[in-house]
C-alpha cells in the first residue's frame, strides 16, 4: 500500500544548535518544540493523538508515555524509532503510516540532544569500577559483530569507517581532496544565509578545509560534523486535515528504509548500500525520477557521505560524484541546491534532531518557507538519513502538491 498522499508535514519547530545546554533536560527540548510546532500549525494538543520519539538517555522504559506526559499528550499511537541519523525520516513515514491505518489523524515526531557540560570542565570519574561492582550488577558482555569484529581492530567511533570509505572511494575512483572540501564550503555558504546555522557568521574557503587538521586520513577537520545541541518537531496530519493548518502541507509522496547491516565489517559493500535501497522504494512510490528533484537534503557526517549518496540515489553515475560536486553550484541558488540549510557540517549535528534538521528543511523549503535561501518554484524535495557507518538508510520524498 502507497503512502502517496495520505499525509503532510503542516508544523515545524526547531531550536537553533548550540554546542551546550546548561541546565536544560531532554524533557525540556522536546516540551518547547512540541509546542512551537503545534502553534506553527495553528494545532491545539487535543488535535494530537500521535507520537513518535527516541530512545532518550536517563528514561529507561516508557519512553513515549513519559514524553506525553511531560507535554500534555494523551496518544492513541506512540511509538520509538531508534535508527541513528536516520531516526527523523524514519519517523515521518512511520507517522503516515499510522495516519493512513487509522491509529491516529495528527502525529508529533520529536527529536533532541542535550550537552550539559563546559569547554574546559573535567568530568568526575566514576564511583565505583567495575571490578568493585557486585557481579548481579556489571554490565553484559557485547557479543555483537561490532564487538568482536570491530572494535578489537581499531574501528572504534564513526571517523576510522568513514575514513576508510573515503580512502576506498579515492582508490577506485581518484577522488581529489579539492572534492570533497567543495562540499563543506558550498555548505557553508548556504549557512551564511541562515541565521540558525551554528555556523551563520563564519566563512570558509577550499584552502581552510585542506589546511585543517588530518582527524582521520584522508579526512580534514572540516570535512566532518561538530557535535551540538538541539531539538527538531515535525507535526504530521491526515489529508483531511490539513485544511485545519496555518501553514502549506509539505506532502509526503514517497518513502523507503533499510537497515542492511549494523558491525562496519559486516557491510555487504561500501559503495552498493542501504542508501539506494532507500531511494528506490522512496522514488517507486511517488512515481518520480532522481532527476525531478528540485532539492537534496542529504545526510552529511563527512563529506565522504554525501558522495556516496548522490551516486546511490541517482543523482549521478558510479564514480561520478567528485566530477558532479566540482561541476555544479551546490548553493540555494545554484543549479543543484544541496543542504540548503548548511547541512550538519556548518548547521549543526545536535544529536537525533542533526538528521531530522535534513527533513525539516525539505519540508519548510517545499512549503516556502525558507527566507533568504528559498529555491524559487521548488516542487520535489528529497530528505536522508544515515544512521551508523552506512548502516540503518531512509528516504523522503516531499511535494508541494498531492
Amino acid at each position: 500500500m502507497s503512502l502517496k498522499g495520505a499525509a503532510a508535514v503542516v508544523g515545524i519547530a526547531e531550536l537553533a544548535p548550540q554546542r551546550y545546554t546548561g541546565e536544560a533536560t531532554i524533557l525540556d527540548l522536546l516540551s518547547q518544540v512540541a509546542g512551537d510546532a503545534l502553534d506553527d500549525a495553528g494545532f491545539s494538543r487535543e488535535q494530537v493523538d500521535g507520537l513518535i520519539v527516541h530512545p532518550i538517555g536517563g528514561v529507561p522504559g516508557f519512553v513515549p508515555a513519559t514524553v506525553a506526559e511531560y507535554i500534555g499528550l494523551q496518544p492513541t499511537f506512540a511509538e520509538v524509532v531508534d535508527l541513528g541519523g536516520a531516526t527523523g525520516a524514519g519517523m515521518v513515514w512511520r507517522a503516515a503510516a499510522a495516519i493512513q491505518s487509522g491509529m491516529c489523524t495528527s502525529c508529533l515526531c520529536l527529536t533532541g540532544t542535550r550537552r550539559r557540560g563546559q569547554p574546559g570542565q573535567a568530568r568526575q570519574a566514576p564511583k565505583a569500577t567495575e571490578r568493585s561492582r557486585p557481579r548481579s550488577l556489571q554490565p553484559k558482555r557485547d557479543r555483537s559483530p561490532a564487538a568482536e569484529f570491530d572494535m578489537p581492530y581499531g574501528m572504534i567511533g564513526a571517523n576510522v569507517g568513514y575514513a576508510m570509505i573515503a580512502n576506498r572511494y579515492k582508490h577506485e575512483y581518484g577522488l581529489k581532496d579539492t572534492q570533497r572540501a567543495k562540499i563543506a564550503v558550498d555548505q557553508r555558504r548556504n549557512a551564511n544565509i541562515n541565521p540558525a546555522a551554528i555556523f551563520h557568521q563564519e566563512t570558509l574557503t577550499l584552502d581552510e578545509v585542506l589546511d585543517s587538521e588530518v582527524i582521520c586520513d584522508p579526512l580534514h577537520m572540516l570535512e566532518i560534523v561538530m557535535p551540538a545541541a538541539g531539538a527538531a518537531a515535525l507535526l504530521v496530519t491526515a489529508a483531511d486535515r490539513v485544511p485545519d493548518s496555518k501553514q502549506k502541507p509539505a506532502w509526503l509522496l514517497g518513502a523507503g528504509e533499510s537497515v542492511p547491516h549494523s558491525s562496519f565489517a559486516q557491510a555487504p559493500s561500501l559503495d552498493a548500500t542501504g542508501v539506494g535501497i532507500a531511494s528506490r522504494a522512496a522514488f517507486k512510490q511517488a512515481g518520480i525520477e532522481p532527476k525531478d528533484i528540485g532539492l537534496a537534503s542529504l545526510y552529511d557526517c563527512y563529506t565522504i557521505m554525501v558522495m556516496l549518496t548522490l551516486e546511490e540515489v541517482g543523482f549521478c553515475g558510479r564514480g561520478e560524484a567528485g566530477d558532479f560536486v566540482e561541476s555544479h553550484d551546490l548553493t540555494w541558488r545554484g543549479d543543484f541546491p544541496l543542504n540548503t540549510h548548511g547541512g550538519q557540517l556548518s548547521f549543526g549535528q545536535p544529536g537525533m534532531a542533526g538528521g531530522m534538521s535534513h527533513v525539516t528543511e525539505a519540508a519548510r523549503q517545499i512549503q516556502g518557507r525558507a527566507g533568504d535561501r528559498q529555491i524559487p518554484g521548488l516542487e520535489l524535495a528529497y530528505a536522508h538519513g544515515n544512521g551508523g557507518i552506512i548502516a540503518e538508510q531512509a528516504g523522503l520524498v516531499f511535494g508541494a502538491s498531492r
